[in-house]
């Protein structure tokens, strides 16, 4: 299979490239070139910019040597404009359209069991291009331009958080450095503040394992809409403490639980400085981490285990250059502060 990946050198799809590398498919990426090609030799980098507004736009796309494609993953589209010009410029010349959106896209996130049925978010201005506050719409518009273009062609992804090595957001990295790498957070508590409680559902995917459902649909040419991530229910805050104390041994700190009304009071922010915490006092999105997959495994999303996510994470960390890192997350002082109560 030829399969072009826009984007393909950062995180997700990284892993797609990979994937594809090591099933012999012949990949070609574009990207702005600014994440050096990890595959010099066995990929056909081009560079440019997705936007056609900025200088060479897509101009190195349309004008490759290699024009046709059986399939496009596009794991970069966040603007409708900018995907539109994609999926147009592509149409004639391949069999399918992946495109990675997101389970942001609903537009009422307050129950459980959400799935590809349910009603997406619209943008109030259409013409709105502010990625950070309408990200959900936006990606749902996207989906939208893909659709008109491609119709049964186009394959919809709506990833949970996606994480895994390489993943520069650092929300589940947070918890495998704390557990495993505390040096790696600076002066640390030998005891972690933990958001209680134990049971709270998680729900996530490892990149790994969405760059082989990706590539899959690809590959076997599969179309539709999908959310993808791990079961509903099948990770809580529990079992991931409890893999990083295994994972981390003798040196990981001693996880301390602590309600939500307490760091709430303290001035501990949800998911900035607790990753993955979202306290039960925000209904709206208490449907986000508890999301109906079965379609997407019913077609061949498969889960790895936690700890093979959690070990594979923290080998990458281990190497990576993590100044800068976690600058947001609950500091130090705070935490001791919280533990020693």
């Amino acid at each position: 299979m030829k399969l072009l990946v826009l984007g393909g050198t950062r995180f997700l799809g990284r892993h797609v490239v990979e994937d594809a590398l090591d099933r012999g498919h012949a990949v070609t990426t574009f990207s702005r070139g600014r994440t050096p090609n990890p595959w010099p030799d066995r990929v056909a980098a081009l560079r440019g910019d997705r936007d056609p507004r900025v200088t060479p736009g897509l101009t190195p796309l349309a004008e490759a040597p290699t024009r046709d494609f059986d399939a496009v993953v596009d794991c970069s589209g966040y603007v409708p404009r900018i995907v539109d010009a994609s999926a147009r410029l592509l149409a004639g010349r391949v069999r399918r359209y992946v495109f990675v959106s997101t389970v942001s896209v609903y537009a009422d996130a307050s129950r459980p069991g959400l799935d590809e049925r349910a009603a997406v978010a619209t943008l109030a201005d259409p013409a709105t291009e502010e990625i950070l506050p309408h990200y959900g719409a936006l990606k749902a518009a996207c989906e939208a331009a893909v659709l008109r273009v491609y119709a049964s062609r186009a394959t919809i992804v709506r990833p949970g958080l996606i994480v895994g090595p390489f993943d520069a957001t650092d929300r589940f990295g947070y918890w495998v450095a704390r557990f495993v790498h505390p040096q790696l957070l600076g002066k640390r508590d030998s005891r972690a503040v933990v958001p209680a409680p134990p049971e709270r559902p998680l729900q996530f995917i490892d990149a790994r394992d969405l760059a082989r459902f990706v590539v899959d649909a690809a590959e076997r040419d599969i179309g539709g809409t999908f959310n993808a991530a791990s079961p509903e229910g099948r990770f809580s805050m529990g079992e991931l403490i409890r893999t990083l104390c295994v994972v981390g041994g003798a040196g990981a700190p001693t996880p301390v639980w602590l309600d939500e009304a307490r760091l709430v009071a303290a001035g501990v922010e949800p998911w900035i400085g607790l990753p993955l915490w979202l306290p039960a006092g925000e209904p709206a999105s208490a449907g986000m981490m508890a999301v109906d997959c079965a379609r997407a495994e019913a077609a061949g999303l498969a889960t790895r285990e936690l700890a093979d996510t959690v070990r594979a994470t923290a080998s990458w960390l281990a190497v990576r250059d993590n100044a800068g890192a976690w600058a947001q997350v609950l500091g130090a002082g705070l935490e001791r502060d919280l533990v020693s109560v």
